[in-house]
């Protein structure tokens, strides 16, 4: 009798198990880079956790800072996202302000489907703390800020090369949003909503920052 030959799984089905498999890679690299370090957890252990080859990790990861921000780059994504399509008629600040506090709406649900806040927390401040992933967040943060600085440019009409003021606003932008998160590390409430908060109080005060004279308040 001929051996029947199996039907491939539909492509909704594949891309599902693959999103699984990349999602439980994210969050075994995280358990253990909070758990035992960034430099001493290996990519073997990564894979064995997951219980799946080397190989099968090089399918998703290119290499270990790959998984260390893969939850940031989705949480950059959205905001990215939510900025672009933010009304033309907005003052550059005021879409900056407004992307960052729409995305943290429902970024929470987004980190969640992958890995639980609180590892998100205790992962972030392992970056922080991590020489080689520091220098790397600073590298993706450059990065970012000029593609955000040359989508505000575009918005106002602007040529980014002859007009300082929107990579001037964006580094002032990404400033406070660093100093936000930050404190939101140190701090013992890692939820969304903590965040979100912290992000705002501050970005409240970027106005009242830039005023000449800080003693006449």
């Amino acid at each position: 009798m001929a051996t029947p030959t199996p039907h491939p799984a539909p492509a909704g089905l594949r891309e599902r198990k693959k999103q699984r498999t990349r999602d439980a890679l994210i969050r075994a690299a995280l358990e253990l880079f909070t758990e035992q370090g960034y430099e001493a957890t290996t990519i073997d252990e990564i894979a064995e956790a997951v219980d799946v080859s080397q190989r099968t990790y090089f399918r998703y990861f290119a290499n270990k800072e790959d998984v260390a921000f893969a939850v940031q780059g989705m949480v950059e994504a959205r905001f990215f996202d939510e900025l672009t399509a933010r009304p033309a008629a907005e003052a550059p600040l005021t879409a900056l302000r407004s992307a960052v506090m729409v995305a943290w709406d429902d970024i929470g649900s987004v980190i969640e489907s992958v890995i639980p806040v609180e590892l998100y927390m205790r992962s972030f401040r392992m970056i922080e703390s991590t020489p080689a992933l520091v220098a790397a967040h600073l590298r993706r943060s450059s990065e970012l800020e000029e593609q955000i600085a040359l989508l505000i440019a575009r918005r106002e009409g602007l040529d980014l090369d002859a007009d300082p003021r929107p990579r001037v606003l964006v580094a002032a932008f990404s400033g406070v949003m660093r100093v936000a998160g930050r404190v939101w590390g140190e701090g013992e409430d890692c939820s969304v909503a903590s965040i979100r908060e912290v992000a705002q109080s501050y970005l409240d005060q970027i106005g009242p920052a830039m005023d000449d004279d800080w003693r006449a308040r």
